[in-house]
């Protein structure tokens, strides 16, 4: 299986932590979640490319990556075809993922320590208190929602009504979302053939491998997070001990969306380039 990636070259001309030239750019790779795309990575590219080259990846039936049937879906298997997909790419590189593919970043750090420098997780999955025995209902809404609007959605996305239908629960600044946010966001859920079977990787399962204390690890929740609830999805005892743990304020499920300038600082903290 193939994994569809693109590679975005550094951009020039910016003044940047660690005052290093540009043959010490170092590699990222963002992992989006469920339902999304790689798409999900537009208000954090232009930032990101500031300070590296970064690498962006579609998980099987999302984006352009196709989706066979039968394939395995679980966490811990997209982080062996990533890796795979990465050995021809990158030979050390840092991980940002969000949702799912939070999890899919711990358990690449955890599985491949070798090329893996840093793991940055926003709103990480696989997190909770007791793993899923079924669908969760509120996210099946939101497939079924995207796929049945899908022809008139750049006409709705104008409106306020039907942002609050999409993004309300997802986060408290839906109102601030860019147009051309939305209709990715939209786009991706409605054509993610690999949604339901990537929902069902995760049933019966958390995240719950060991990772070396030399690789750097943050994880980052939002305060606002209606996904994955403080109370039952972010229980801190299953990360690293050596893990550092940010919320931050008036953010949602997807702090790369809310908190761009906060989400950017976190992750060169993380790597170490700050």
């Amino acid at each position: 299986m193939t994994l569809v990636t693109q590679v975005f070259p550094p951009l020039t001309g910016f003044k940047r932590s660690g005052d290093v030239s540009r043959e010490e750019f170092e590699d990222i790779l963002l992992v989006h979640g469920m339902g999304s795309a790689s798409t999900a990575w537009r208000l954090l590219l232009p930032e990101l490319r500031k300070h590296f080259r970064v690498i962006t990846i579609d998980l099987p039936g999302h984006g352009r990556s196709p989706y066979a049937k039968g394939m395995a879906m679980d966490p811990i298997s997209l982080a062996h075809m990533i890796h795979d997909e990465m050995s021809s790419i990158s030979s050390d590189y840092h991980l940002v993922g969000n949702s799912l593919g939070g999890w899919v970043t711990l358990e690449m750090a955890a599985h491949f320590s070798n090329p893996i420098k840093s793991v940055t997780a926003l709103a990480p999955a696989g997190l909770w208190i007791n793993p899923f025995q079924r669908r969760y209902p509120a996210t099946a809404f939101l497939r079924m929602f995207a796929k049945a609007t899908k022809p008139l959605t750049p006409l709705f996305l104008h409106f306020d009504w039907a942002r609050s239908l999409g993004f309300a629960t997802v986060s408290p600044r839906w109102k601030q979302f860019p147009y051309l946010l939305c209709i990715d966001a939209v786009k991706a859920m409605s054509e993610s053939t690999g949604y339901y079977p990537v929902f069902d990787g995760m049933l019966m399962k958390r995240f719950e491998s060991e990772i070396s204390p030399s690789i750097p690890v943050t994880v980052i929740f939002g305060d606002s997070d209606n996904t994955l609830p403080a109370t039952t999805c972010q229980e801190r005892s299953l990360v690293p001990g050596h893990s550092r743990w940010v919320i931050l304020p008036a953010t949602g499920h997807a702090p790369m969306w809310d908190s761009v300038p906060e989400v950017v600082a976190e992750i060169l903290t993380t790597a170490g380039r700050r």
